[in-house]
C-alpha cells in the first residue's frame, strides 16, 4: 500500500468536507503509517480470521415431534378471537 503524503491526506480532507488541523493531520499521518505497516506484515498463505479461536455453534438437530393444537393453546389465553389470541392494542390509528 503506498504511503499518502501529508498534502494528499490534507488534499482528500478537503474534498471529504473535513476541516482537520495540523495536528490532525500529522496524527492521521501516524495512522496511516501504522496501517501500511501491518499490510506489509500481511501474508498471501495467511487465511483471514474472525476469532483466534475456532467457534462452534452449538445447536440440537431440528425435529418433528407433537405439540399443542390450536384449541389447546388457546384454552390458557386471557381472551381469544376468532382462533387468535386477542391481545390489548398498543398503537393509536394514526401512528400505523
Amino acid at each position: 500500500m503506498p504511503a499518502l503524503s501529508r498534502d494528499e491526506v490534507a488534499h482528500l480532507a478537503r474534498l471529504s468536507r473535513l476541516d482537520l488541523t495540523p495536528a490532525e493531520l500529522d496524527q492521521l499521518d501516524v495512522i496511516l503509517s501504522a496501517v501500511a505497516r501491518v499490510a506489509e506484515v500481511a501474508a498471501a498463505d495467511v487465511p483471514p480470521t474472525t476469532h483466534a479461536v475456532p467457534v462452534v455453534n452449538v445447536t440440537r438437530p431440528d425435529r418433528r415431534r407433537p405439540s399443542l393444537t390450536q384449541a389447546e393453546a388457546l384454552a390458557a389465553a386471557p381472551a381469544a378471537e376468532n382462533g387468535r389470541f386477542r391481545v390489548p392494542r398498543i398503537l393509536d390509528e394514526e401512528e400505523q
